[in-house]
């Protein structure tokens, strides 16, 4: 813990990126809340805007990557792997194949604005050989609006809270701790998981 506050504290935009990371390989870590969180920050004067937004976005393309490559390296054995099945069943492919077979371009670039769809529709884009490049070009452009909402609503919500203008070295600190907890839960639960579906 000690060696961790002082890197978030003086690291913030690292800190960003790691989130976005951790969310895309699906820890508990919601790519919006993070979004927001930076546009809270930057209303506050924690961190600058074009350094926070370009990190963002190189964040947000890479998570969305590590699942489009995902997809591409399993194909549509995805559906029976024990790690994803759950993520994207053998009815949910069928439904998003049939779409994507429509218009891959458009099914990446409106996909990814449904919060509940959007790892889903990126290893469907995979699973279906979509180009890289053109994903790549579809998740760009689909991303700038996604970061231009949630920064922007959580540079709002930041001019509203005067609070964490004045005792922002505290609430900095309760939100590591909330972060830890919640990350130690979720390892705990996988241990526990991991375990109970070992043969007996």
């Amino acid at each position: 813990m000690n060696t961790i506050l002082p890197f978030l504290k003086h690291f913030p935009l690292l800190a960003l990126f790691f989130l976005l990371l951790l969310g895309g390989m699906g820890f508990p870590f919601p790519e919006d809340a993070t979004l927001i969180l930076c546009g809270f920050l930057i209303s506050n004067d924690v961190i600058r805007p074009i350094p926070a937004l370009l990190t963002l976005y190189l964040g947000v393309l890479t998570a969305d990557v590590f699942l489009y490559h995902i997809g591409r390296r399993f194909g549509r054995n995805i559906v029976t792997h024990r790690r994803f099945r759950r993520l994207l069943t053998q009815e949910r492919f069928s439904r998003l194949e049939a779409q994507f077979r429509r218009n891959g371009f458009f099914f990446v670039l409106l996909g990814r604005h449904l919060a509940v769809l959007r790892a889903q529709v990126f290893l469907v884009a995979g699973i279906m050989g979509m180009p890289f490049r053109t994903f790549v070009v579809a998740d760009g452009l689909s991303s700038l609006g996604t970061i231009g909402v949630m920064v922007g609503i959580g540079y709002t919500g930041g001019h509203s809270l005067e609070i964490f203008r004045k005792d922002i070295t505290r609430l900095e600190h309760a939100a590591v701790v909330l972060v830890l907890a919640m990350l130690t839960g979720y390892l705990v639960f996988r241990y526990v998981r991991s375990r109970r579906d070992l043969p007996q």
